[in-house]
């Protein structure tokens, strides 16, 4: 099965999809079978990174597919084991080997682990492996404002998305800003908020007017934003209702009224603490 997800343009002149899915939380024993689904599903963007412990379950999913490789969209992440210049490309040998994959389409610094300025050593260090080939495109994951200034002081490029937690209880508009600012694509995880938001009264109503789950409306909120999202899920039937979410469109006011639902609704630490 294929569906049409529309891309975003990235700020290197690459794209990327819009919808993909997301393997945070899930083992490595599970992941094969979560990412077959959603490969045949219709999914091609898949994200994953070295601290899930899965990238070989990703890896065995791709590897018996028989999707093309030029049709996938793989992304992973570099922990903060390895945050440094040459620790860098140690990190992603080590995630192509365990994906089975010559490069990967896009390579994130994790987590900026501010108590050090390693951070800006390891963007260098994916700077690297953008110009050697080995990541098509480069970004990063749970830097606030004042990292992604400090990763634009270097003077070399900026980061072309930063993946953080976003769903309606916890919008993060400052590091969305910031990310419009610096000419990333803002990319949520946990963009359901671990099913948190969906018996709030604006998505249940918006669900009941399109005839679609509170979900979908959820998912559809981020896609009329221009946002990529990375639902996760283990379940078959869910993993393809995540992705029917193409074909009915919220209104203006019903998005507002999503928008009205924020709170500290985080559903992992707060920065400066382990993100997804």
């Amino acid at each position: 099965m294929t569906t049409h997800v529309p891309s975003v343009s990235l700020s290197d002149g690459r794209t990327m999809p819009q919808l993909g899915f997301g393997v945070f939380q899930v083992p490595d024993a599970e992941t094969t079978a979560a990412v077959s689904s959603a490969l045949e599903a219709g999914y091609r963007s898949i994200d994953t990174a070295a601290v899930y412990g899965n990238e070989r379950g990703v890896g065995r999913a791709l590897a018996e597919s028989g999707v093309a490789r030029d049709e996938l969209f793989v992304t992973t992440k570099l922990w903060v084991d390895r945050l440094g210049r040459a620790s860098a490309r140690e990190g992603l040998e080590e995630s192509l080997g365990k994906l089975g994959l010559d490069h990967v389409d896009l390579y994130l610094v994790h987590w900026p682990a501010p108590a050090t300025d390693a951070y800006l050593d390891a963007w260098q260090g994916l700077e690297d492996l953008r110009d050697a080939g080995l990541a098509r495109s480069i970004g990063v994951s749970n830097f606030l404002p004042e990292h992604l200034d400090r990763v634009a002081a270097l003077g070399g490029s900026n980061p072309v998305v930063n993946q953080v937690e976003l769903h309606p209880a916890l919008q993060n508009r400052e590091t969305v800003a910031a990310n419009a600012r610096h000419g990333a694509v803002t990319e949520a995880w946990s963009p359901l908020a671990q099913g948190a938001v969906l018996g709030d009264a604006p998505v249940v109503d918006a669900a009941r007017a399109h005839g679609v789950t509170p979900a979908q409306v959820v998912l559809r909120w981020h896609l009329q934003q221009g946002r990529v999202v990375i639902p996760k899920s283990v379940t078959p039937a869910r993993i393809a209702a995540n992705l029917d979410v193409l074909d009915f469109e919220l209104s203006d006011a019903e998005l507002t009224a999503v928008d009205g639902l924020e709170r500290d609704g985080r559903t992992g630490p707060h920065p400066g603490t382990f993100n997804g």
